[in-house]
């Protein structure tokens, strides 16, 4: 788990905090992933990147916010993201994740 370039090309990708892959990822463009994380600092356009992924056919995004304390953890149902309570992907839940983490 580590940054990635998300995307088909120079002019079409993000950069996540993090991810998982449905296969072994190999090359430098990845152009989906299972689960994307995304950490939100200041002046960040984490939220705005949601239909970029979407169109990218991510399955679930992993957002935490440590200024608002807060897990959210989306999955995509007909190509709009949803709050969902636990992944699809891994044994693991919002609320789970916030109670496990040591916030500043």
């Amino acid at each position: 788990m580590g940054e990635f370039n998300l995307g088909v090309s120079e002019a079409d990708f993000r950069v996540p905090d993090g991810g998982l892959h449905r296969t072994r990822p190999h090359g430098t463009w990845f152009p989906t992933a299972a689960l994307v994380v995304e950490i939100v600092s200041p002046g960040d356009e984490t939220w705005a990147k949601l239909p970029f992924y979407a169109a990218h056919g991510v399955d679930e995004l992993l957002i935490v916010d440590f200024a608002e304390r807060a897990v959210h953890w989306l999955g995509l149902t007909d190509g709009e993201y949803c709050e969902i309570e636990r992944s699809g992907l891994i044994d693991l839940g919002a609320k789970d994740l916030a109670e496990g983490i040591d916030w500043p």
